[in-house]
């Protein structure tokens, strides 16, 4: 168990630069309380103490703003970035050295039973505000971008983008055309554009049938 919370306190020096002493990390960092509270409430829930460990899971919630479910399935090394608004669902299986940020939802996408929630593979990195949803499986390696919602598969290697969220890269090589996080697919604004377009052609039309109606009847007027 001290092997355990060793490791945990460590991992967060190596992926917050931030962190500037043992007593700061085990004292202030939310994701690190959420994570060693979900370990009582996950030992409780396998024993069918389920109560007990609803209990302690929404303790934790209370005083971290993360809610992991007792049956949610965690590896080692696992790291929730700042974490407010965090939310893991109940058949979620995560594994070793994946990382998460502020606002991800690893959750279901309906009233299913058994696994509805995704599987995170090692060294899996899910942005800020991301949302994976459903049985689905995100690859090892894989990155999610800030803000993109996942329904489908995510092969290893691979870095998905946008909403819904497309694979851009894949073992390295670019799949499709290049996105930015500052430069994700807006499809409102795209339909907006093609409306756009649509008006214009349509006005196009009416011009030109109002000059053929000017040059037959000497006037403009339909």
């Amino acid at each position: 168990m001290f092997v355990r919370m060793k490791e945990d306190i460590e991992v967060v020096f190596e992926q917050d630069p931030a962190a500037r002493s043992y007593l700061e990390v085990i004292l202030t960092y939310s994701g690190l309380h959420a994570i060693w509270s979900h370990r009582i409430a996950h030992a409780l829930f396998k024993r069918k103490f389920y109560f007990l460990a609803r209990v302690v899971s929404q303790i934790s919630r209370f005083f971290t703003g993360i809610e992991i479910h007792p049956g949610a399935k965690i590896g080692r090394r696992f790291f929730i970035d700042h974490g407010m608004g965090v939310v893991i669902g109940e058949t979620c299986e995560i594994g070793d050295n994946v990382t998460v940020f502020q606002g991800v939802t690893l959750g279901g996408t309906g009233k299913e039973k058994g696994k509805r929630h995704p599987t995170i593979k090692d060294n899996a990195l899910i942005a800020t505000g991301a949302k994976v949803l459903g049985s689905i499986t995100i690859g090892e390696n894989s990155k999610i971008g800030a803000g993109s919602v996942v329904l489908h598969e995510v092969p290893p290697n691979s870095t998905v983008v946008g909403i819904p969220g497309r694979v851009k890269i894949r073992d390295g090589v670019k799949v499709g055309k290049d996105l930015n996080h500052c430069d994700l697919p807006d499809p409102i604004f795209d339909r907006f554009k093609e409306m756009e377009k649509e008006m214009q052609e349509i006005r196009d039309e009416v011009e030109s049938l109002r000059k053929e109606r000017s040059q037959v009847y000497g006037h403009s007027d339909l």
